[in-house]
């Protein structure tokens, strides 16, 4: 028997203690912001990033998808984060085109926080929800998979809400009257998020309230009030008072967890903060403006969704690795090679509005380890060291001055190339200039597909400009400089 599967039982132990009440939480402290640099994590005592290639969010709330099989995949990889919705939205297997949609579970395989009824008429056919009791048995399986994530280091960002983004999902929410027996949700779907009826929000606050306590013990965790709040409905006052619930009833619990907000658009500053949010996350965010226009605000800046610029896994790789080198610290790409029919990730033939496969995850899996090269907390936005680059690039730039540089280099990418296979196959070299100070320094070359290095032993500079020529590589490539 190998060291993992010790270490697996020995948290699944740990666990059990933990529901018996003899620990406070499954681990140490909760994942925080870390208190010498806010744009960085902390976790388990160590600086953090989150780098994933997660599955459509329905690992829980869909009972054909098997959880583990998925988690595990992730953990293969050495990727640190997964997204979920709660249950409280549900989609149908139309919804915006996706194979084998994992939030589109089949008809009784839906695993919802509120009980059902004995009254017939969900819109499925089954029976209604009872928005006044909650289902044990949905929270049975919330925390056996928050658990199997803790046992393989995974970090799980619940969302707890979602907008209704066609008549189709408001037919299928146990928050539409048709479908509960409380005559709660008898409104138009864009009321639901706008503190109208009073009723409705009522129902918002129990839910949060029982997760919250709920979920308390795990420290892999932290929490989005809701998706993508610009689809619709959504009221910014909504959402801060959604936050206030979290907070207010965790001041009553042992641990505090992070909040995070889902904001609209990349390219302009936030508008609406709060001060117990710890995190602010965009969707589709290229280039990776939104962490410069938002650093100010000394929070962690997280992307937790991709998707509609194709399906190449250039266009994904190369995204993570801009986003994280602008100073980012969570790249979750949607992938779509997860499946309730293969949550190993190993389905390629979708037609879903993204990308992800196997290949694309081990490509990431090279990111986060590059960025396990550098002391995170002592890591800022620099991009002024490169003055000039012998061809058309994109670069950015992490430095913690005179000590490290992590430079990023890849080929210009509109939002949806129309040949990324040409793009991914020209061989190409650089000539970078960069402003360094005086020093002695090691260079290493990182292929962003392979992870191979090409090593330059120890050089030394006089300070100012410098020239440093790169290997042959293919669409990108990454640069470790740090002084010996």
């Amino acid at each position: 028997m190998n060291k993992k599967y010790n270490v697996v039982k020995l948290w699944g132990v740990i666990a059990l203690f933990i529901h018996a009440g003899f620990l406070t939480t499954v681990s140490g402290q909760p994942l925080a912001l870390h208190p010498e640099n806010n744009h960085y994590f902390i976790w388990e005592g160590m600086p953090a990033i989150l780098i994933t290639s997660g599955e459509h969010y329905g690992a829980v709330l869909n009972l054909d998808f098997d959880y583990e099989r998925y988690l595990d995949a992730l953990a293969a990889d050495g990727l640190n984060n997964t997204r979920i919705f709660s249950g409280t939205y549900r989609e149908v297997p139309s919804s915006f085109g996706i194979t084998n949609n994992t939030l589109a579970p089949k008809t009784n395989r839906y695993a919802c926080p509120w009980a059902r009824s004995s009254t017939p008429g969900y819109f499925d056919g089954t029976y209604k929800f009872d928005l006044s009791r909650f289902d044990p048995a949905y929270f049975d399986r919330l925390k056996n998979f928050m658990t199997a994530a803790r046992d393989r280091g995974i970090i799980v960002e619940m969302v707890l809400f979602c907008p209704f983004y066609g008549d189709a999902m408001w037919e299928a929410s146990p928050m539409n009257a048709k479908n509960n027996i409380n005559g709660v949700g008898n409104c138009p779907r864009d009321d639901i998020f706008m503190l109208k009826h009073p009723e409705v929000t009522a129902i918002h606050e129990a839910f949060t309230q029982k997760i919250v306590r709920e979920l308390n013990e795990f420290d892999n965790l932290y929490y989005e009030v809701l998706n993508e709040s610009w689809a619709g409905g959504v009221s910014n006052e909504w959402e801060h008072h959604m936050v206030d619930v979290i907070k207010n009833t965790e001041d009553e619990l042992p641990n505090q967890h992070l909040i995070s907000l889902n904001i609209e658009g990349s390219r302009n500053p936030i508008s609406h903060t709060h001060p117990d949010v710890s995190i602010y996350t965009f969707h589709g965010a290229h280039p990776p403006r939104a962490v410069e226009l938002n650093y100010g605000l000394n929070k962690v800046i997280g992307e937790n969704e991709t998707g509609f610029r194709g399906s190449h896994d250039l266009i994904y790789r190369t995204e993570g690795w801009a986003f994280i080198l602008a100073g980012g610290a969570i790249y979750n790409n949607l992938d779509y090679s997860f499946t309730p029919d293969h949550p190993d990730g190993t389905f390629l033939k979708y037609k879903s509005p993204g990308g992800g496969s196997p290949a694309l995850r081990k490509q990431l899996s090279i990111l986060k380890e590059f960025m396990g090269n550098f002391n995170l907390i002592r890591m800022k936005p620099d991009p002024d060291i490169v003055k000039s680059i012998s061809e058309e690039m994109t670069s950015y730039v992490l430095a913690d001055p005179e000590e490290a540089y992590a430079l990023y280099c890849h080929v210009p990418l509109p939002w949806k190339p129309e040949d990324p296979d040409k793009l991914d196959a020209k061989i190409q070299k650089i000539r970078l200039n960069l402003d360094l100070p005086n020093g002695k320094y090691k260079t290493e070359w990182w292929n962003t597909k392979t992870g191979n290095k090409t090593v330059r032993k120890k050089w030394k500079h006089k300070g100012g400009e410098v020239t440093i020529e790169s290997p042959e590589f293919i669409g990108d490539i990454a640069l470790k400089i740090v002084s010996k």
